[in-house]
């Protein structure tokens, strides 16, 4: 995401002011680690999809067949023929590649996640770029953010250096919520983290009930990269991309960068 900002990276622009050599918008750990959870992402969700046809069907609680009514039923054809669909042929089976890949994505996408998190933590990047200051949690400065976001306001050329408030909040919103949440579901759906950690499992309502919340997870998460790469088509996409890249912004001179 990549409108306005009312935070600017202060020691960033001083160098910059001063003559110093350019310093790095994005260390370079921040750009491996989010190309890497990119990529596993990606993995995750093309196997997710694939997983859901075994059984496009969602519900609450422990368990869940195709003699229960479910809450949310996709009208997907199926790749299983247990499962009544309404449609008169059955999906290859690709549930052995997909769970496969699913497995080996989620754990790549944990561990370079637990990676970013305590890098984040012990070298204050979280605290530096990512906790937004008090006086941008006011009302007036997260309506005025909103506004210019629904305006597709292009930000200004010192913006390149910080996150606005938003993006901020919704970092942290999908670092600290949505991304715990959606390893918590998923590994309550393995029957052996149920026998090992029941509690957890029961904590969530039940194994179809962590399905469920998996899910709508994961539609939440789909919404952020949709809304992340709009905003960065108009924050400008080649700019910001070669900053995710090579971690620095282009200028026109020493004293502001240009986009």
């Amino acid at each position: 995401m990549g409108a306005t900002s009312q935070i600017v990276n202060r020691p960033a622009a001083a160098a910059i002011a001063k003559g110093a050599s350019e310093p790095k918008r994005h260390a370079a750990l921040v750009r491996i680690t989010h190309w890497l959870m990119t990529l596993a992402f990606f993995a995750l969700l093309i196997s997710g999809c694939e997983i859901v046809l075994s059984h496009p069907r969602f519900y609450w609680g422990e368990t869940g067949n195709v003699n229960m009514q479910p809450w949310l039923n996709l009208h997907l054809p199926s790749s299983r023929d247990t499962v009544p669909t309404g449609y008169g042929y059955v999906l290859p089976d690709a549930n052995g590649w997909s769970r496969y890949l699913h497995f080996q994505a989620a754990w790549v996408l944990v561990a370079v996640g637990l990676l970013y998190v305590l890098w984040g933590i012990f070298y204050g990047h979280f605290r530096r770029n990512v906790f937004p200051a008090p006086a941008d949690l006011s009302v007036k400065a997260i309506g005025g953010s909103m506004i210019e976001h629904l305006r597709f306001k292009r930000p200004g050329a010192h913006e390149a250096w910080s996150y606005n408030v938003l993006q901020r909040l919704s970092y942290l919103i999908v670092i600290f919520v949505l991304f715990p949440l959606m390893i918590w579901t998923g590994l309550a759906m393995s029957f052996g983290f149920d026998a090992a950690f029941p509690l957890a499992v029961r904590l969530l309502g039940g194994q179809q009930t962590a399905r469920s919340l998996h899910f709508l997870v994961t539609i939440l998460l789909v919404l952020f990269l949709l809304v992340h790469v709009v905003m960065i088509l108009v924050a400008g996409f080649t700019a910001r991309m070669r900053a995710m890249i090579t971690g620095r912004v282009v200028t026109c001179d020493r004293s502001e960068p240009k986009f």
